[in-house]
């Protein structure tokens, strides 16, 4: 993947905001960067939200490092549980920024409302992420096979 991915989709119990993804995938790094605007404030910029670095742990793989970079209380915790399920998944560092806002959803922001916003964004950006994902998977079971085993 060369180019950025800049897509859109509507925000999960929400009548007009959208989430709008920008990712970037590198040989050595992935970066996505992501956002929520209504059919209003499409005009406006949003808010500076959380960025968050994550990496693999080679040692334990199934509990990636993470650290915040730059920390807005709202966005925090979602930012830094995609940006570890991501660096999980594609065996990549990864740096997540996010300034999506729940405010429109329908209750506010309730906890559902995030699970379902969360969900959305993992499932749209590991369909963009599958190439990456499964050449990985590959590039790892060739390391596994060892000549005269």
């Amino acid at each position: 993947m060369d180019a950025p991915v800049q897509l859109s989709f509507p925000l999960p119990r929400s009548i007009d905001t959208r989430i709008y993804l920008h990712l970037t995938v590198k040989s050595k790094a992935i970066v996505l960067f992501l956002t929520t605007a209504s059919l209003e404030d499409a005009a406006s910029p949003s808010p500076l939200g959380s960025f968050v670095y994550a990496l693999p742990d080679k040692y334990n793989p199934s509990q990636p490092l993470a650290t915040a970079l730059c920390t807005v209380e709202p966005t925090i915790e979602f930012t830094t549980r995609l940006a570890k399920l991501l660096a999980r998944k594609t065996q990549r560092p990864v740096y997540v920024g996010n300034s999506i806002s729940l405010a429109s959803t329908g209750l506010g922001g309730t906890v559902e409302e995030e699970l379902d916003a969360f969900k959305r964004v993992v499932e749209v950006t590991l369909a963009q992420l599958r190439p990456v994902i499964e050449a990985q998977a590959a590039q790892t079971a060739s390391d596994g096979v060892r000549p005269g085993q």
